[in-house]
């Protein structure tokens, strides 16, 4: 990354990062999406059974990811003020936080998953198929850790396109696994929706595997010489981290979590009422991949330019990110709302779930627009290192309004199964305003305003 001058040089700069991270974000969303797809057309049940194990799943990694996502906006910082030599101590560390979630996990997973699929009360294929998954994907937990860790150091320097062209490889060859595991093709045994998460966690062994050689061999990332000598742990670096990373992963699981839990409340419903509620919210959850990467990309740029005090120019990122998620929501609502029946089409061939999916999918449209706001402001205030309030605001618009409100309308009113949705909407939209007031105070209060830097360089 380098100091940009102009809106125009700024917005050439953000789309060199982002553009990457979308595309990025997108393909390895698209192992699940994949996972999704191709199982439903194995049959309903796998869907059903596939979509269950990963709403249980999605929350947990991306909680515990989010943990490690605050190593981003350390490392920009150290890149930012020119202490370069503390970055490879950090990430080392980054590392060892890693492989201890991930055993966590694992075990904590060993106890407590047969009691959750047991009190969802579902159909006893689904069950068996959502169990299996499971423990098939958990055989590539302590790879995708450590892989997050090593995105983040690759993201953080700005070389964000590497992380696209090591995601762009590892996806076809996640296709291919779902082809030959799921269905059984080539002599391969036929293990139906539990084939993808074996196939998945192949795949992200691949993955680790490619990143740890790019960085080992590759400039920029070889000059840090990152695996040259492991450090002993540094419990001050982990409170460093943790301190970052908590509040940010207990946010996205707050965000995530919700999700889940409506999926256990959705249980009360038929198959076909869930498998068509899983596949609509599995395409919402991929058109969020883009606020999601603004918000990526932000994270990086204003974390860049507050390290080097230019608190100005951090402030102009920030209102050309979130207008640039804006009009990428309205874009993306325009197309859901025509095409889709061809969405629900992508899922199923089933006539009563694709119907039941073409529906719940006008709710997926208002997702769109809080996701653009609050999205990219969770990234900027990330970057500033301000964490807390996001935390707490994604507590109570999800836990507070959004699940009680949903409640009550899918059990005290005629919406059914589509009060969830809209207790959802009520909860974004809530976390959607709440940050935009944080974000202002926080740029009132505290970035707002000229500096040494930003003096020097408008009167150079």
């Amino acid at each position: 990354m380098k100091q940009t001058f102009s809106n125009a040089q700024k917005i050439k700069q953000l789309f060199m990062i982002l553009i990457p991270i979308l595309i990025t974000q997108l393909a390895m969303f698209s192992m699940n999406f994949f996972d999704t797809t191709m199982s439903g057309h194995f049959n309903k049940h796998d869907l059903a059974g596939v979509a269950i194990g990963s709403s249980l799943w999605i929350p947990v990694f991306t909680g515990l990811s989010g943990i490690l996502m605050g190593i981003t906006p350390i490392i920009a910082q150290l890149v930012g003020s020119n202490e370069k030599k503390k970055v490879p101590f950090t990430v080392i560390q980054g590392i060892y936080v890693a492989v201890g979630m991930a055993a966590l996990i694992v075990v904590i997973g060993f106890f407590v998953l047969d009691p959750i699929l047991a009190g969802m009360k579902l159909d006893h294929e689904v069950q068996r198929i959502a169990k299996e998954y499971l423990i098939a994907l958990s055989f590539g937990i302590f790879p995708l850790f450590i892989y997050t860790v090593l995105r983040n150091f690759i993201d953080a320097l700005g070389q964000t396109r590497t992380t696209m062209l090591i995601t762009l490889f590892a996806l076809p060859i996640n296709i291919a696994l779902n082809y030959l595991l799921i269905f059984g093709n080539f002599g391969f045994p036929k293990l139906g929706g539990v084939g993808s998460g074996y196939a998945t966690a192949i795949t992200y062994w691949c993955i680790l595997a490619l990143a740890a050689f790019i960085i080992w061999k590759k400039s920029p990332f070889s000059h840090y010489h990152l695996f040259r000598s492991f450090s002993s742990i540094a419990f001050s670096t982990w409170k460093e981290i943790l301190k970052i990373g908590v509040p940010i992963g207990l946010s996205i699981f707050f965000e995530t979590s919700i999700f889940a839990a409506v999926t256990l409340f959705m249980s009360a419903y038929d198959t076909n009422t869930i498998a068509s509620h899983q596949a609509a919210m599995n395409f919402a959850s991929f058109l969020y991949m883009i606020p999601l990467s603004i918000s990526m990309a932000l994270t990086i740029v204003i974390g860049f330019e507050t390290g080097a005090k230019r608190k100005e120019d951090a402030r102009r990122y920030s209102k050309l990110g979130i207008s640039f998620a804006v009009t990428m929501s309205l874009v993306c609502a325009l197309i859901l709302f025509f095409f889709r029946e061809q969405v629900a089409g992508i899922y199923t061939n089933d006539r009563g779930v694709l119907k039941l999916t073409a529906h719940f999918l006008i709710y997926a449209l208002f997702f769109q627009l809080s996701d653009a706001v609050q999205a990219p402001i969770q990234g900027i205030l990330r970057g500033y290192k301000d964490v807390n309030f996001t935390f707490i605001m994604a507590l109570i618009s999800y836990w507070v309004i959004g699940l009680p409100a949903g409640y009550l309308l899918a059990n005290y009113t005629d919406l059914s199964a589509f009060g969830y949705w809209i207790g959802l909407i009520s909860g974004l939209a809530a976390g959607a305003i709440g940050l935009s007031y944080r974000l202002r105070w926080a740029q009132k209060k505290q970035w707002i305003g000229g500096n040494t830097n930003d003096s020097q360089r408008n009167h150079a």
